[in-house]
């Protein structure tokens, strides 16, 4: 059986169509079954919406606070069996109720190697700090600050002497696209452990066939 994912998406959704692209050509065993955005007229709505899969805009306002905007896309995402929440450009805070949902199922990527630079903005950050690689990471989302769930996998990038946030961004973009899936597919082979603080994650070897 397929993972059931669910995405979670303010912006243009490239990780979005990476992902699902993936999951169209077989690379993934997952299936996109919702996509969720918090601002009307992202781009992602529409992108979904032309490949078939079913979207939802959920207006923040619309709610009495944080906790029952959250118990809406929960609602959401439980009624097309999600198994795995995906924040793919998400510019919103999880709160712990979602969280709560959905244990050690909700994956984000950040453009940064963390914990280096976490919040926005990570690409200037690492320019203005001067390091001499940078990169993507792909983690859990927990109930501490912002970016501070635990590491699943991460990838590094060069930064060089004429980078300036623009062409940094696009390098590590192209990183993203490819080890969220990696987690993904991590996830759907049940090969990520947490130990036992739910601070580290191991990755399993696979399972060996056995034809017997």
């Amino acid at each position: 059986m397929k993972l059931q994912l669910g995405v979670l998406a303010s912006g243009r959704g490239s990780n979005f169509v990476a992902i699902d692209d993936n999951c169209n050509s077989g690379i993934l065993q997952a299936r996109v079954v919702c996509v969720i955005s918090d601002i009307e007229n992202a781009p992602v709505i529409e992108i979904a919406r032309k490949r078939g899969i079913p979207t939802f805009y959920l207006n923040p306002k619309e709610y009495a606070g944080k906790k029952s905007y959250n118990k809406a896309i929960i609602e959401v995402l439980k009624l097309h069996g999600v198994q795995l929440v995906v924040l793919a450009g998400y510019m919103r805070i999880i709160d712990d109720v979602l969280i709560d949902a959905f244990p050690n199922a909700i994956m984000n990527i950040h453009p940064s190697l963390l914990p280096s630079f976490p919040g926005l903005h990570a690409q200037l950050q690492a320019l203005e700090y001067g390091v001499k690689y940078s990169g993507c990471t792909v983690h859990f989302v927990d109930k501490g600050k912002v970016d501070t769930g635990s590491i699943i996998i991460q990838a590094i990038v060069p930064v060089l002497d004429n980078d300036d946030e623009d062409s940094l961004s696009a390098r590590i973009l192209k990183k993203e696209h490819v080890i969220y899936s990696e987690a993904i597919k991590l996830f759907a082979q049940h090969r990520l452990r947490l130990t036992n603080d739910s601070r580290v994650v191991r990755i399993l070897a696979p399972k060996k066939f056995n034809p017997r």
